[in-house]
């Protein structure tokens, strides 16, 4: 794959990258823990990966001071990006916070930051299994 300047890219396209990089972490994590069963991953990878979890982790990490100021701005970038699709099963504020979750993965993603995007994945893994994002 060619290199891709991260930042020439839109905050919709960081999030479509961002979502599939969170989900692989989230996917892995529930087969380590042995579930095989597909209708438990999926039951079990919402909790991870639905919008309001994003949304709250995203609290968690400003709480926490996870983030530095550059991945605060691709954050915003994702946030503020204008979709073309509508939230499904959450308000439009919490849907627009869950990209700028995902833009952040991608960015990490693009930026290539494989550490901290393994620090920030981990991170928020250990947060949902924790019970902070209910």
């Amino acid at each position: 794959m060619s290199k891709v300047d991260y930042q020439q890219v839109n905050g919709i396209a960081l999030a479509y990258l961002g979502d599939a990089a969170y989900e692989v972490y989230v996917r892995e994590h529930l087969l380590s823990k042995g579930y095989t069963k597909p209708t438990k991953l999926h039951h079990t990878a919402t909790h991870f990966v639905s919008a309001k979890a994003q949304a709250a982790l995203i609290d968690l990490m400003q709480q926490d001071e996870l983030l530095n100021k550059e991945e605060w701005d691709f954050f915003k970038r994702g946030r503020n990006a204008n979709s073309h699709t509508h939230a499904k099963n959450t308000d439009v504020l919490t849907y627009r916070i869950s990209t700028g979750f995902e833009a952040l993965m991608g960015y990490l993603k693009l930026s290539n930051q494989p550490e901290r995007l393994d620090e920030v994945a981990n991170w928020c893994i250990d947060q949902v299994e924790a019970g902070r994002t209910e």
